[in-house]
């Protein structure tokens, strides 16, 4: 793909819109594809006719056959003069899918756009069962039914505030950093998950390692796990490892953390935790986790947020008001590691 420059007036008018300046860099290809999965068969269902169109004739459906599943999407942003030494891998949480990491739900652009402009080949993924991944027949081949976040259980958990009434009152945390005058957009984002997906989704993620990579993996929430475990199984291919709030990660009894003691691993915590029940018990695995890894001579770094003065962000700090000044020390930290020119 011929090599385009970033539009000056589009850069202007973004200002004008009171968002940050774009970098002018040249952007080498933007292109899509999809990785993993399988084939599954369907037999023993009943055809039906369906009117898929208003005015348009019956059709007869058969839902019999072989089905594409459990496969992933992945978008990506190749610049024509890189600075990182390799992509970065932009992978999400549950429930939600690659639109984490884009444009975030106050209209700001997001981290795909800041490790963009940093000078990174940015990959962002929709997981198994996720977005553009697409899911399948429950329970034919799904074998549990979807699961769907409501809204007082985004606000609750991802530490926005205590209280959220059903058509009534939301409560936010003092000081929190969510946009919330932004948070029924960000409700639209929410997609279904299934909690049977787990190993084709970590086929999918270490399929991903395999084509792309080597590469530096950012993961967020459920995420942390898949990361986790894609660098144990390929640590000559992920370069350094950043795990946002991971929600879960291997137990040390049962794996080998120094086959991960090359790989630099940073977790990144921030506000709240000790307001939200679960969020007290959360951090425990990914801590035992960040320990073996150290003991076993490895580096795993952690940034706590409110600890380091950086007060307020919420689970989702990719999208609070402050995610850039976050991201800017992910960035200086992945500096360091030797991987930015």
């Amino acid at each position: 793909m011929r090599s385009i420059r970033t539009s000056l007036m589009a850069v202007m008018a973004l200002a004008a819109m009171s968002l940050p300046a774009l970098a002018d860099y040249l952007v080498r290809e933007v292109g899509s594809f999809h990785v993993g999965g399988r084939t599954a068969t369907v037999s023993g269902m009943p055809t039906r006719d369906v009117v898929f169109s208003p005015g348009a004739p019956p059709i007869k459906v058969d839902p019999n056959g072989e089905f594409a599943v459990e496969q992933m999407y992945v978008q990506y942003v190749k610049l024509a003069q890189p600075k990182a030494k390799v992509p970065i891998l932009l992978w999400h949480g549950g429930g939600l899918s690659g639109v984490t990491w884009e444009t975030k739900p106050d209209g700001k652009p997001g981290w795909q756009q800041f490790f963009l402009n940093s000078g990174y080949d940015v990959y962002v993924s929709d997981a198994v069962e996720r977005g553009r991944a697409s899911w399948a027949r429950y329970p034919e081949i799904f074998k549990s039914e979807p699961m769907f976040r409501t809204k007082k259980e985004a606000w609750e958990l991802f530490r926005i505030g205590p209280s959220y009434e059903v058509g009534g009152q939301r409560v936010a945390f003092e000081g929190q950093q969510f946009p919330i005058e932004a948070f029924d957009q960000f409700a639209m984002q929410g997609v279904p998950r299934w909690v049977t997906n787990d190993a084709a989704t970590q086929k999918a993620y270490d399929a991903l390692v395999e084509k792309v990579c080597p590469c530096i993996v950012v993961v967020h929430s459920q995420g942390g796990s898949f990361g986790f475990n894609a660098a144990l199984a390929a640590p000559d291919k992920i370069k350094a490892l950043v795990a946002i709030e991971p929600s879960g990660a291997p137990d040390p009894a049962a794996v080998d953390a120094g086959k991960v003691k090359a790989v630099p691993h940073l977790i990144v915590w921030g506000d709240f935790r000790d307001k939200v029940a679960v969020w007290q018990r959360l951090p425990i695995a990914p801590t035992k986790y960040r320990d073996a890894i150290v003991a076993a001579g490895g580096k795993a770094d952690v940034f706590d947020l409110p600890g380091m003065g950086i007060k307020g962000n919420t689970h989702m700090l990719m999208m609070d008001r402050n995610s850039d000044e976050v991201a800017r020390l992910i960035h200086d930290w992945i500096v360091k590691q030797g991987l930015v020119n």
